[in-house]
């Protein structure tokens, strides 16, 4: 028999036997996965070390996410010889950042081989592949020995072959803990949206006899001419008005989530809406800038057009600077489908980072320095669309930000 044959058909049986066992791994959590890895690769390889580096981005280091349990590889742990600074160079982060593989059977003189390698570890032999995962280079599987010229050309072959398996591997891991860590953020957002509709409730329930109290003193002390009582009044019932608000959004949320959000649509004088609402705002001493037409006849819900621009106004006047008015401005406009009435709502504040812009229509988002839920645009943005309308924002950081609320005018 052919010697050749015999040792291809014995690495090919290795190679077999080998990605039968990577397939068989639980791909539930990334670095068990790869740690089950590196073990089972140790006598295929007849090696001291395996290693599954990946680079962590955040140090900028090549991290053995996955190593054998041997005592090379422990004693590689206890050193912190299991991260390497890209900085620091060394040919595992040349493999990994060329794309190449690397074999050397004489690591103990080559001087491209990181001092702690060489000689802490006592590395003498060094096969190291580049790992790809989901496409994307991500690390290097890495084989090590003590023992000098002990890899030879088919074991170079077969590292790059098992290499592609382990990368597929380390994709399942990362794909299944994503999944969890997915299902577990909408189990925990599912619980506190029940919690706080439960909390809204309750709270609507002790809101309205309050305001009815607080609303009799205010009316007692303007008959009695007593300002202060009158005066302490005014801000009790003001504080309990925005609380209601507040509650009303929390109810509407939970409308929204349960397919029980409706609208009642009539004629309404969109101008003649927006100046009470202006005018209701700018009473308890809002700085708002308004120009309309005279007149703009749409079909709408007046109650959740009004709750819409009372969010985009509040929401503007919260991150505006203070004694700088907010601009709304309502036009028409055709389009293909139409004609659409455009109310945009401008306010000259710090504007909005690009990172935040993606959800800022989502509940209970909010960016840092905010003291909302992050309700007031996700209604906002939600009434359009019950409207066939939309909502979009444009903004640069630093020159503020613009809303535009459109609605068809034949709604």
């Amino acid at each position: 028999m052919d010697l050749t044959d015999t040792s291809t058909r014995q690495d090919h049986n290795r190679l077999l036997t080998t990605l039968e066992q990577l397939l068989v791994i639980d791909a539930t959590e990334l670095e068990p996965a790869l740690d089950q890895a590196s073990d089972l690769l140790i006598p295929a390889l007849h090696s001291d070390k395996i290693d599954v580096f990946l680079h962590d981005p955040a140090t900028d280091s090549l991290v053995a996410f996955g190593t054998s349990h041997t005592p090379m590889g422990e004693k590689q742990k206890a050193t912190g010889l299991d991260h390497l600074p890209i900085a620091n160079g060394g040919r595992t982060v040349e493999a990994y950042q060329t794309g190449k593989t690397f074999v050397t059977g004489r690591a103990d003189q080559d001087p491209a081989v990181l001092p702690g390698i060489k000689h802490t570890l006592s590395v003498r032999s060094m096969l190291v592949a580049p790992l790809y995962i989901g496409g994307d280079l991500r690390g290097v599987l890495s084989a090590v020995s003590a023992q000098p010229d002990q890899y030879t050309g088919d074991d170079l072959r077969f590292i790059e072959a098992v290499s592609r398996w382990v990368g597929a591997l380390a994709h399942r891991a990362e794909l299944v803990e994503s999944l969890k860590q997915h299902v577990a953020e909408e189990a925990r957002k599912v619980t506190a949206e029940q919690l706080v509709t439960v909390l809204a409730h309750d709270l609507g329930n002790y809101l309205t006899p309050a305001l009815g109290r607080v609303d009799l003193i205010r009316r007692h002390a303007r008959r009695e001419g007593n300002d202060r009582y009158l005066q302490a009044a005014e801000v009790a019932y003001s504080a309990l008005a925005q609380i209601r608000v507040l509650v009303r959004d929390l109810l509407d949320v939970s409308r929204l989530k349960q397919g029980l959000f409706s609208l009642s649509l009539q004629p309404v004088d969109l101008t003649a809406l927006v100046r009470e609402t202006v005018d209701l705002l700018c009473a308890a001493d809002a700085n708002i800038n308004l120009r309309a037409p005279d007149c703009l006849a749409v079909k709408a819900d007046p109650i959740r057009l009004r709750q819409a621009i009372e969010n985009l106004l509040t929401n503007a006047l919260k991150h505006g600077p203070e004694g700088v008015p907010v601009h709304i401005e309502l036009a028409t406009r055709t389009q293909r489908d139409g004609q659409y009435a455009i109310i945009t709502v401008t306010d000259e504040g710090p504007g909005i980072a690009p990172e935040l812009l993606p959800n800022i229509f989502t509940p209970f988002t909010s960016g840092p320095g905010s003291t909302g839920l992050g309700l007031g645009l996700y209604l906002a943005h939600s009434i359009a669309h019950a409207h066939n309308g939309t909502l979009t924002v444009e903004s640069t950081p630093g020159k503020g930000a613009t809303f535009r609320f459109s609605l068809p005018q034949a709604s």
